[in-house]
């Protein structure tokens, strides 16, 4: 079960904004939600973007390199 306010989606994303967030490395590709670790993850190079008090932080010197 999650914390997020009802209404919202996972992380306490809206659903809305979860659907054209993408990955601001140059391939742009969508991010998927890692609810444990609070994180937006890359499929094609493998960096998880944190999710602080609901807001992501989509910056590239702030991701994670996580393995395949």
């Amino acid at each position: 079960m999650t914390n997020a306010p009802q209404g919202t989606g996972p992380l306490g994303l809206d659903p809305a904004l979860l659907a054209i967030l993408a990955c601001p490395d140059t391939h742009h590709s969508p991010l998927t939600v890692d609810e444990q670790a609070s994180e937006l993850v890359c499929g094609t190079c493998h960096r998880a973007f944190p999710v602080r008090e609901g807001i992501p932080v989509l910056l590239l010197d702030e991701a994670r390199r996580r393995s395949a």
